[in-house]
């Protein structure tokens, strides 16, 4: 794979003259993901209405003069957006609009994602690495995988980073501490309002030592109580105060997945990514499902041998479920 700083990197967003992608865009140029040495090209993918609004953001990134930055491919031809690439956003998507069922949204979505599957088959190297942001990001990361049977199932994944991101904000603020001194924070299943934020591991680092956070003054009762809620519905809170989905939050949460992905975590560090189940913590097989990993060489690998009480089976068990019927009714919809 590139990625010897010498030769460029093909970075791929999609949905790219969008809000998501207006924040991603300058993390990448800058080196906030893959390194302060390493030369891109970016290859911004959106539909034909928005290559007006596409040709805006090019002027943009062209005005903010990134030095890493080698070109900039802005385009609505799949196979051009697609060819040769190293890495993928696969930000674009179908938004759920109010009134529309759960099935439409997948239904509009397998139809994109299809696509796409079969344009990383087609055009990217195969050992393209892909991030799914947009929304249901498992199953669309399911569906795009389906279609490009010639990339490793290990390297399509989904992001439920932001999750994690939010619960480690508000625990940090919750015990009174910086955020950076929280770690180990576990978002189980898929990144919807069934999600799990599993807090039984966290540590907090006390006095130069890695603690848990059991052993910190805490309400223990609002770690299991109000956390959860809190980050289940964080987004549907940014939208009502904001009215518009979260953009620069998902942005950085993207940017701190992939970062995580091609340089590897931290030691006795976990973040938590929505990857293939291979029947991982009773997880159906092929599933999306979001586990803690640990990631090395560009390699990802599930946290083993994790207790679970029945309060964290009963949670993935929900999640799971969900998860199940989405993959259900997003086949169907392949099958139409």
């Amino acid at each position: 794979m590139a990625g010897d700083n010498k030769t460029p990197l093909r970075v791929l967003i999609t949905g790219a003259a969008g809000q998501i992608a207006y924040s991603l865009i300058p993390l990448i140029a800058k080196g906030e993901v893959f390194g302060q040495n390493q030369e891109i090209i970016l290859h911004l993918l959106d539909i034909q209405p928005m290559l007006g609004v596409l040709n805006g953001v090019n002027m943009e990134i062209s005005d903010c003069a990134f030095p890493l930055l080698r070109n900039v491919v802005p385009t609505a031809s799949v196979e051009e957006a697609f060819k040769d690439i190293d890495y993928a956003f696969l930000v674009g998507a179908m938004p759920r609009r109010e009134g529309m069922e759960r099935k439409d949204l997948l239904k509009a979505n397998v139809k994109i994602f299809k696509e796409q599957g079969g344009a990383l088959d087609k055009y990217a190297k195969k050992d393209v690495r892909v991030l799914v942001v947009g929304n249901p990001a498992n199953t669309n990361a399911l569906i795009c995988s389906k279609f490009a049977p010639s990339i490793p199932k290990e390297n399509i994944t989904a992001m439920t980073r932001l999750d994690q991101n939010r619960g480690m904000a508000q625990i940090a603020d919750h015990i009174k501490t910086r955020v950076q001194d929280v770690r180990k924070l576990v978002i189980w299943g898929n990144h919807s309002n069934t999600q799990f934020p599993d807090t039984r591991f966290v540590e907090v680092s006390k006095d130069g030592n890695w603690v848990a956070v059991a052993n910190v003054q805490h309400d223990a009762k609002w770690l299991k109580e109000s956390l959860i809620p809190i980050v289940q519905k964080r987004g549907a809170e940014v939208i009502a105060a904001r009215k518009l989905s979260s953009a620069m939050s998902a942005a950085q949460a993207a940017a701190d997945h992939m970062k995580d992905w091609f340089h590897g975590t931290k030691k006795d560090e976990w973040v938590s990514m929505a990857v293939v189940s291979k029947g991982e913590y009773g997880v159906p097989e092929g599933l999306v499902f979001s586990f803690p990993v640990t990631v090395a060489n560009k390699q990802w690998k599930i946290v083993p041998d994790l207790a679970l009480d029945e309060f964290a089976r009963e949670k993935i068990k929900i999640t799971t479920t969900e998860l199940e019927e989405e993959r259900t009714e997003a086949s169907a919809a392949t099958a139409e």
